[in-house]
């Protein structure tokens, strides 16, 4: 594992934010949802991209809140632009279980 600095760390912007919209993402090589992730009035709303349908349907996406990394340049991915990365970790069978924080906390709260 290739080690970094403090100073690399503080570089990342992990934030939380609410995602506030979900739909299907039919035209994704692997399945996937579109998410818009609100990170609150400094940084705004975030499209996202995230192989996440083995253990979450949209309802259940719906309101909740997540930690993303939004300073990453925007990817195309298909039709949209991806414009932060939601978090989760890989489970065994490859599923993907959602990082977030365990209470509710202020949109774009930056994790450090």
């Amino acid at each position: 594992m290739k080690q970094i600095t403090w100073e690399d760390f503080q570089q990342v912007e992990l934030r939380v934010g609410t995602i506030i919209d979900v739909a299907d993402f039919p035209e994704a090589r692997n399945p996937a949802y579109k998410l818009k992730v609100d990170f609150g009035a400094i940084i705004g709303v975030k499209k996202s991209s995230a192989q996440i349908t083995d253990l979450y349907t949209k309802e259940d996406l719906q309101g909740k809140q997540v930690l993303a990394v939004v300073n990453f340049p925007p990817k195309q991915i298909g039709p949209m632009k991806s414009e932060c990365l939601v978090t989760g970790l890989y489970r065994e069978d490859g599923a993907v279980v959602l990082a977030v924080p365990d209470s509710n906390v202020a949109n774009g709260s930056k994790l450090g």
